[in-house]
Formats: structure tokens, sequence, C-alpha cells
């Protein structure tokens, strides 16, 4: 019992000390995230085309 305490209780530590210890974000990682988000509208918007492509497939076969 108290060996699964003592586990959880250190994983739970040494998540806390690794999230406080995060460094600031340097040009790169701030260049890498926009490219990320600009990658993912671009998915989202392809997406929409897709469903209003598959929409309009099933109006033209009634």
């Amino acid at each position: 019992m108290f060996k699964n305490t003592h586990l959880i209780a250190a994983l739970a530590l040494s998540g806390l000390f690794l999230a406080g210890c995060e460094k600031p974000a340097g040009p790169a990682e701030s260049a890498g995230k926009e490219v990320d988000k600009a990658v993912q509208g671009a998915g989202q918007q392809i997406e929409r085309a897709g469903e209003k492509i598959q929409d309009a497939a099933k109006d033209a076969k009634k």
C-alpha cells in the first residue's frame, strides 16, 4: 500500500518539477509553432472542402 502511495507521490512531484523548469521558447520553436498552426488550419479547410464535395455528390445522386 505504501509503495504505491510513494510511487504516485514521486511521479506527481517529478511532473511538477519538470513543468516548473520549462525554458522560454526560442525563435526556432516559436516559428515551428506558427508553422504547426498554419498546417492545422490548412488541414481543417481541406477537410471542410472534402465534406462539401461529399455533400454535393450525395445531392447529385438524388
